[in-house]
């Protein structure tokens, strides 16, 4: 029986061991938090094949640089001297052109495919119950602009096989009330569907401890031990771990814990903000609101308003004008919904890995015969975590790869 340590409980880390288990491995997952909090709780829960579209698109720089000084924009970079960020912006730059984007989107469209597939195998399989929902997603938009650009993006689903309705703004009132006269009308997206990911996490993580899985929560990786190309053990602020292998799944952290081992592994954390609202709503079907960037989720039990990216490094930092940008968007966007003072005080945020490409990393690296990396995810960690963790499992166990690795390249910066 291999013993595994897996340095991070997000998603990620958390599917990971969930397939080592499977596979009959011994593993223990090391967190220096609690894994209550982060990007793996707070997201809009989505599972995107419709998002098949990098992040690092052309002129995605040049409008971060645009909104530079207007932190409450949709895509937001805090102006500061940070060596390593200008490395990172360097390489995101020059990965965010027409044929690279072209060339990723069968890839996030296969892997986002297979790990959706995932999700419906473990609910089918009884392992643990949790919130899932296929109504899809609506693309709604509030200008001319946002439906030229949204009907494009149909017709070119629509040519990757994905179902993708055009929807009417009087369609639409019909579908959703909740919508204000504002919304002019959608994109539906069946292919999509959405759960809950803080009673998830729970349900995964409890399911995990009742097979085994040993967590070691509250304690930072301060030293990676190292003998003849080969970690032996992981040294936190309070303990050592052994182990045959080891996994660095540790998000926006990955890059300073790899620079332990001599690794680059360009990776900066893109921080998220999301308001939830525990009354009636009147919100029935999931939505991103185009214009303003926001993703609206119908979760259980409450409604949940997520959005914005920013780059200010690794920081817990909530910016109230963030927050009230997510505000004023929904009351533009929905009829009658006014997010109270509380409800915004109670704002949460948390940090999406985001590589330069739009790309995960999964794989190994040629350094260290035992040492599998699973991080990158950005906005579609949640939707990846399945995929990733049964990829890092078959890596470990010697099974035949479920995907084709090339693309998710270590070593590729």
């Amino acid at each position: 029986m291999k013993k595994v340590v897996i340095i991070g409980g997000g998603i990620v880390g958390l599917f990971s061991a969930y397939y080592l288990v499977k596979n009959g491995c011994e593993v223990t997952v090391v967190d220096k938090g609690d894994i209550t909090t982060g990007a793996s709780f707070i997201n809009a829960g989505y599972l995107t094949p419709s998002h098949f579209i990098s992040l690092s698109s052309p002129g995605m720089i040049n409008k971060g640089l645009k909104w530079m000084f207007n932190s409450a924009s949709p895509f937001y970079i805090k102006p500061r001297l940070d060596i390593d960020f200008f490395k990172w912006a360097w390489d995101f730059k020059k990965s965010a052109s027409a044929s690279n984007v072209e060339k990723s989107v069968p890839i996030i469209k296969e892997i986002n495919l297979k790990s959706r597939d995932l999700y419906e195998e473990i609910l089918t399989s009884g392992d643990f119950k949790f919130h899932y929902e296929k109504q899809g997603l609506l693309m709604a938009f509030a200008s001319k602009k946002g439906e030229e650009e949204e009907l494009k993006m149909a017709e070119r689903a629509e040519k990757e096989g994905l179902e993708a309705e055009i929807i009417s703004g009087e369609m639409l009132k019909k579908m959703q009330p909740a919508f204000s006269d504002e919304v002019i009308g959608a994109i539906h997206y069946k292919c999509d569907r959405h759960t809950t990911p803080s009673h998830f996490m729970k349900s995964l993580k409890e399911w995990l401890r009742n097979n085994g899985v040993q967590f070691a929560l509250g304690q930072e990786v301060k030293n990676i031990v190292v003998e003849n190309n080969k970690i032996v053990a992981i040294e936190t602020d309070q303990d050592s771990f052994q182990a045959d292998e080891f996994v660095l799944a540790a998000g926006s952290w990955t890059f300073d814990l790899a620079k332990k081992l001599n690794l680059n592994i360009p990776i900066q954390g893109g921080k998220g903000y999301s308001i939830d609202v525990n009354r009636t709503t009147g919100i029935s079907m999931p939505a991103i609101l185009v214009e303003a960037k926001i993703a609206v989720t119908p979760m259980d039990g409450f409604t949940r308003f997520a959005g914005t990216m920013e780059f200010s490094g690794n920081n817990s930092t909530i910016r109230k004008n963030r927050v009230e940008t997510i505000s004023k968007a929904v009351s533009a966007y929905y009829r009658e919904i006014e997010i109270t003072s509380q409800e915004k005080e109670n704002s949460k945020c948390g940090l999406r890995p985001v590589s330069p490409d739009g790309l995960p990393f999964i794989g190994r690296t040629h350094k260290y015969k035992n040492l599998s990396v699973a991080t990158g995810h950005a906005m579609m960690g949640w939707s990846l975590g399945p995929i990733t963790g049964k990829l890092i499992s078959e890596i470990i166990t010697g099974q035949k790869s479920s995907l084709n690795l090339q693309p998710f390249n270590i070593e590729r910066f």
